[in-house]
């Protein structure tokens, strides 16, 4: 286990927040793709539950974005992220994940901000109907929500290429983090607006969340388990309380709900199963995040001599 490099370097200790960076950024990522999809390719039926995803990205973004600025040493140098501190010429990376990041969630923000402009004008809450342009089926709406869509995705997976390439057991140890982070951005995102769209909506696309959910976690087994062989006997780490906690999150966070979701839908009249299901989904993948950060933050760097 210890042939890895990883075991002999430092830990970035990172901890509450942000873990809560990538929980909430995938929850902005996800519903904004959802809201997208919704709005591409859903009835006009699904325009509201559309509009709900939109509701929620742009303030997710900005609450991620602040947390991430929080947790930076000198908070009020944020911008260094962006800007040479000399030249004050713009400073992107396209080798850094962390410079791509940084500009990607900007970017992000921008489109989430005219979505949910769009969509306050959509739902009569803006006298500007104009800004009801800016959502398809026009085509700049439909501009606007593609590379909207494909920045939430981005914003979605990145954090787990961010840990992939710093240096510390587990992160570095397996290639799939990406792909587990972006699976469980799309179930959490499909529960929340599950969640908050049921009781206020009746349309299609609720039912398209819940099928679009069920196959998302059952998605999210087989890419954990993945992930864990890709690991080898690196994996081996987890033999210990945070290998309960990941075997917890498997059951109860990811395979008990995906249950209930199916029992919801085969049963009529179990809609409190189905909201108990969402939550649990929301609950295992914030806990999802904690376990990976965590256990890789608990471990001891191996000091050559």
């Amino acid at each position: 286990m210890a042939e890895s490099s990883t075991f002999f370097t430092a830990s970035p200790q990172w901890h509450g927040l942000i873990i809560t960076y990538f929980f909430v950024g995938g929850l902005a990522g996800g519903c904004y793709a959802l809201a997208v999809l919704l709005d591409l390719l859903g009835p006009l039926a699904d325009r509201p539950l559309a509009r709900l995803g939109y509701y929620v990205a742009f303030p997710a973004v900005v609450v991620s974005g602040l947390v991430l600025t929080v947790d930076l040493g000198r908070p009020e140098r944020f911008w260094h992220m962006l800007i040479q501190s000399h030249t004050y010429r713009p400073m992107l990376k396209l080798y850094s994940p962390m410079s791509l990041g940084s500009w990607a969630l900007l970017a992000f923000g921008g489109f989430t901000l005219l979505s949910f402009l769009a969509a306050l004008a959509d739902a009569g809450h803006l006298r500007w109907s104009w800004l009801r342009r800016l959502r398809p089926p026009g085509a700049l709406g439909t501009s606007v929500s593609v590379v909207g869509g494909m920045l939430g995705v981005f914003i979605a997976s990145y954090t787990g290429v961010l840990l992939a390439v710093t240096n510390r057991p587990i992160w570095s140890d397996t290639w799939l983090l990406g792909l587990n982070f972006l699976i469980s951005a799309a179930s959490t995102s499909a529960a929340l607006l599950i969640l908050l769209g049921r009781r206020r909506y009746d349309s299609p696309g609720l039912a398209a969340l819940e099928r679009f959910d069920m196959t998302a976690l059952a998605l999210e087994i087989v890419a954990i388990i993945a992930m864990i062989v890709s690991l080898g006997s690196v994996a081996r780490v987890w033999l210990s309380v945070w290998g309960l906690a990941l075997a917890l999150v498997l059951v109860l966070g990811i395979a008990i709900p995906l249950v209930m979701q199916w029992r919801s839908r085969s049963v009529h009249g179990e809609p409190r199963g189905a909201a108990v299901a969402a939550l649990l989904v929301l609950i295992g993948g914030l806990a999802f995040r904690a376990v990976i950060v965590l256990s890789s933050n608990a471990i001891h760097p191996v000091w050559r001599g």
